[in-house]
């Protein structure tokens, strides 16, 4: 499995009018082909009446399903440019359909080309981008006296404080990226004077918001 990738939040939208057309950008995170199609109809359900839905879609670690569709648009004016966005962004299991509604100016190849593009861009920056990190989580267990010390140094560290849990004592639910497995044992050994009970709550993914141009 990938060490950390980059892909949209949830889902979102945005949308652009160029030369009395309006253009209207949907994305969404999507694991599956099937889960991509299912997004695509609706969104054609959606907006039936529309001249145009367009869609592309990238899936899979190693990119393995890609898929571009024009929906009338004239060839490569659309589903290619929208998928070529995704790519230059470097996301992963990420889907857009761009709907059109034709304003009355034919805007040529170029224009399309440009118009789909900035669509598919606008509605990934609204959206927002994660990168999601395969990190090891840990559950530090210690007493009440060392809450206040561990706390401060666990939120001010690079690691990923998920949450802290008050029982009989107290117990943090950390992640640490990979490879840090061994250090981050030993730091907290030194910081506890070995009081603390360390256990392994097996690897996951974690998100965390980046800037929608960092991932280029």
């Amino acid at each position: 499995m990938l060490a950390n990738y980059f892909t949209v939040k949830k889902e979102g939208t945005d949308q652009l009018i160029i030369q009395k057309s309006r253009f209207i950008g949907y994305v969404r995170r999507v694991e599956s082909e099937e889960a991509a199609q299912d997004f695509i109809q609706e969104i054609k359900k959606k907006h039936h009446d529309a001249t145009h839905n367009c869609s592309a879609y990238l899936i899979g670690e190693h990119d393995q399903i890609q898929k571009a569709n024009d929906d009338g648009e004239p060839s490569g004016t659309a589903g290619v440019p929208m998928l070529e966005v995704l790519k230059k962004q470097g996301l992963k299991d990420t889907a857009i359909v761009v709907t059109r509604y034709f304003g009355g100016i034919k805007l040529g190849a170029g224009g399309l080309i440009r118009a789909y593009g900035s669509t598919t861009s606008q509605a990934i920056q609204t959206t927002g981008i994660v990168k999601r990190q395969r990190m090891q989580g840990f559950s530090i267990t210690v007493d009440y006296t060392l809450l206040g010390k561990l706390e401060n140094v666990l939120r001010n560290s690079d690691h990923i404080l998920e949450s802290i849990h008050y029982l009989e004592n107290v117990a943090f639910i950390v992640y640490v990226k990979n490879g840090e497995e061994s250090n981050f044992r030993e730091w907290i050994i030194d910081l506890t004077s070995g009081q603390a009970e360390i256990t392994e709550k097996g690897t996951t993914y974690v998100e965390i918001d980046v800037d929608s141009t960092s991932s280029d």
